[in-house]
């Protein structure tokens, strides 16, 4: 039953944060997933299951924000390098992935720390493949291909509708994908299944949590949120790891 409980309240979390930034579901849940789950490869598919959930309920809302040109380019990027990516895990040892993981997030946060109010992307196709590139890399291995997207799109966005509703659809499709070609190497397995129900009734409550605090949000500040996210997570995953 606290195992059940566990997921649960996980899924709660990492879906309000998802709603609220726009991303961290990966970054939240896999902090404490990998040790409720037989495998890390398990535990990264069950997340993504999860935040398929999540990001579908947002895009079908938000849909109208949409704008697919500023879309394509590192939504491609980010299929093809993460798929290779997840083929890679299968030959990793899970405790080389998790001390790759701590130290992927320590150095994300230390970045937006020291850069991110004074660097402004263009919103190039070079920029966007770069930002596809890292981010198939994160979601590919970790599940948590957030951080570098995250930056491009809210630098590219006019307002936080935008923004949100980018980041989801980006997520939503990636996440697909990632899902399939899991399935392809063997980690959607029946524990994958079963814990998804546990979790789904968390990222109900999770997400109509989330899209209430994200209305009151004004535009002004939500960039800082996000980034002060970003900061957060990487003395989350320095903590527990």
């Amino acid at each position: 039953m606290s195992f059940v409980l566990s997921i649960f309240l996980l899924s709660i979390g990492a879906s309000f944060i998802q709603r609220t930034t726009g991303f961290g579901f990966g970054i939240f849940i896999m902090t404490m997933l990998p040790f409720f789950m037989p495998s890390y490869g398990e535990a990264t598919t069950l997340s993504g299951l999860l935040a398929i959930t999540t990001s579908a309920a947002i895009v079908w809302r938000m849909r109208s924000h949409v704008t697919w040109s500023r879309l394509w380019p590192i939504l491609l990027t980010f299929i093809i390098i993460s798929s290779i990516a997840i083929f890679a895990l299968t030959r990793i040892e899970d405790h080389i992935l998790r001390r790759i993981l701590g130290a992927t997030l320590i150095l994300i946060s230390i970045y937006f720390m020291l850069f991110s109010q004074r660097i402004k992307l263009p919103t190039t196709k070079k920029v966007q493949v770069g930002a596809g590139t890292l981010s198939g890399l994160m979601g590919g291995f970790f599940g948590m291909q957030g951080p570098p997207a995250v930056l491009y799109f809210i630098q590219s966005e006019p307002t936080k509708e935008h923004y949100m509703a980018m980041t989801q659809t980006y997520f939503l499709i990636g996440n697909l994908m990632m899902t399939g070609v899991r399935a392809y190497n063997g980690f959607f397995t029946t524990t994958v299944a079963i814990d998804y129900f546990y979790g789904l009734g968390g990222v109900i409550i999770g997400t109509l949590l989330g899209a209430y605090v994200f209305k009151h949000i004004p535009n002004r500040i939500f960039r800082y949120i996000v980034y002060a996210y970003i900061c957060i997570s990487g003395v989350i995953i320095l903590i527990t790891t």
